[in-house]
């Protein structure tokens, strides 16, 4: 496993991280057993960076990787995430305190590595108030470093400025490739790290889903499909689900040999050199094994990007809804 610089945290990541949000909930059922095999798998891997949440299953996604840490002292980057407890709010200053505290308990940690705002409502990220919280926790020692989860670009762009920013974590893969020419060259010479999650679009972007695919009724895939519960680009990067489908088919054809599907797209985030670490979700080990492969895969040619590129703009931009 490969690793890269974290922003301005003074620690390296790995390239491929683990997105914790199946461990909690939204995507169908994963045991406790099976939770702690796929953590077993990723420490196994190489994989140092987690990312989780305090929502994901009401803290049960914390609750496991801080039992797994625990009991398996590895050395590892933990990220978590604030602010959808109560949503859309309130966010004074004791609030979320209580919140980290809460963080802090199920992770069983003294000070968490990184805690990011939770998509919050992007005028409360405008006035800046909840950032001198975060600064005021990081002066008391509770948290090493912060940063923010948004929906859009336009929101990533608007607090790239604040003091003490060390990371963004955008929706960015080969359906939503607006990053490219928006942010990261910014982002980069702010030395604000990138984190992306949804590199597979919610699984579109492995290729194996067809029109006859049925999801579970607590998966998100299923009851978020048209963004009836949160954002739309959570679920399948805000595409209808039958284009998304069509739209993976035709992608196929630039696959290169040796290459799933998935860690091809896996690939052609890794290829930007802006990302500091891809948090891909797992519901299986195996799913683990395979994503963490895709650091020793060589690096994508010019012609595929350009070729992808030009399939984005020409056959999937016009098809994304909500926030981009």
């Amino acid at each position: 496993m490969k690793t890269r610089n974290f922003a301005d945290t003074g620690r390296t990541v790995s390239e491929i991280g683990l997105g914790c949000w199946q461990l909690g909930a939204d995507w169908g059922p994963v045991s406790d057993a099976e939770a702690s095999r796929i953590l077993e798998t990723a420490v196994d891997r190489g994989v140092t960076f987690f990312d989780t949440a305090d929502v994901y299953g009401a803290g049960r996604s914390e609750s496991l990787l801080g039992q797994f840490l625990r009991q398996h002292k590895a050395e590892v980057f933990v990220a978590t995430k604030v602010g959808r407890r109560n949503y859309p709010g309130p966010y004074p200053t004791d609030v979320l305190r209580q919140h980290i505290d809460d963080c802090r308990r199920r992770l069983d940690v003294d000070v968490l590595d990184l805690v990011q705002l939770h998509c919050i409502p992007p005028d409360v990220l405008a006035s800046g108030e909840v950032f001198d919280s975060l600064r005021t926790f990081q002066q008391q020692g509770v948290i090493r470093h912060f940063g923010a989860s948004v929906e859009s670009i336009d929101e990533a762009l608007m607090i790239l400025d604040q003091p003490g920013l060390s990371s963004l974590q955008i929706i960015f893969n080969i359906f939503r490739q607006k990053a490219i020419s928006t942010l990261f060259a910014k982002a980069a010479a702010r030395n604000v790290g990138i984190i992306v999650r949804l590199p597979l679009a919610s699984g579109l972007l492995a290729g194996k889903f067809t029109r006859e695919t049925v999801f579970a009724a607590e998966d998100h895939r299923h009851y978020n499909k048209d963004g009836n519960a949160f954002n739309v680009g959570e679920t399948f990067a805000g595409l209808p689900l039958a284009t998304g489908i069509e739209l993976a088919e035709q992608i196929k054809r630039f696959v290169p040999a040796g290459m799933t599907m998935a860690q091809f797209s896996q690939r052609w985030v890794l290829d930007h050199p802006a990302v500091s670490t891809v948090i891909t979700g797992a519901s299986q080990s195996s799913q683990v094994a395979d994503n963490a492969a895709v650091s020793e895969l060589p690096p994508l040619s010019e012609e595929i990007h350009r070729h992808l590129a030009e399939f984005y703009e020409g056959s999937i931009r016009a098809h994304i809804r909500g926030v981009y």
